[in-house]
């Protein structure tokens, strides 16, 4: 994409009324670019999880403008939100969202079925595979670790060829080695299929992953890291919440 995969122009959103209520998001004004990792922090409060489900469109903006992939879905009708988030944008969240009566392979293709699209056998366990998951294809959520089930959330995610993920504490449920191949995961699909990830962490370890990190604070960016490391990270969260 020649455009931002994601771009808020001047975005604010209230809860309650707006002379009254709370700005979760205070005038935000943020690009992603396509084909980039962009990671989202902030102390608690400061607005992380209504920026990311503004962006995806899950939560109707106040006031400015949000654009997806090229298209402004501001006012968007449902049924644009909902073609859009059937082809253009995947999530994977931090409890999975898997659908207990269904096998590994049949989550996977769920998403495609609800866009009237029939997903080969062949489609889909190549990638299960990808996420090392090949043997895990008949086994239910129940059945598997919590890392297997992130990964089964990321090969559904994967199977549509998202241009956009959003990731909400993708890692926040695992432990350090799961957490560490659902990181590398992510990286593939930005550096090999060249798909765009926004994503909400707490973790600084799991910021500097991304290629970039933006800090909010009181509904405001305050501040951004391009290359980040995790120190960098860390110094500049600790800085926020203090």
């Amino acid at each position: 994409m020649s455009f931002p995969a994601v771009e808020l122009r001047q975005v604010t959103r209230f809860h309650g009324a707006r002379n009254t209520g709370v700005a979760a998001l205070d005038g935000v004004s943020l690009a992603c670019p396509a084909g980039t990792w962009t990671a989202i922090m902030g102390p608690s409060g400061s607005g992380k999880s209504t920026l990311l489900h503004c962006a995806a469109g899950l939560d109707q903006v106040t006031t400015g403008r949000v654009v997806l992939a090229g298209r402004d879905i501001t006012t968007a009708p449902d049924g644009v939100l909902t073609e859009m988030r059937r082809r253009t944008i995947g999530f994977v969240f931090q409890n999975f969202n898997l659908i207990g009566s269904l096998t590994a392979e049949q989550n996977v293709a769920f998403p495609l079925r609800l866009a009237g699209i029939r997903a080969s056998r062949k489609d889909v366990r190549g990638v299960l595979g990808s996420v090392g998951l090949a043997d895990r294809a008949t086994h239910r959520p129940r059945e598997l670790s919590g890392g297997q089930q992130q990964r089964v959330a990321i090969a559904r995610a994967m199977i549509s060829r998202p241009a956009v993920l959003f990731a909400d504490e993708p890692t926040g449920a695992l432990d350090s080695h799961s957490a560490k191949v659902v990181l590398e995961l992510l990286r593939d699909m930005v550096r090999g299929a060249g798909q765009s990830i926004v994503m909400v962490t707490h973790d600084p370890a799991v910021a500097a992953s991304a290629d970039a990190v933006v800090f909010l604070a009181d509904g405001r960016i305050a501040d951004r890291l391009d290359g980040p490391t995790t120190h960098q990270v860390a110094d500049r969260l600790a800085r926020l919440e203090s």
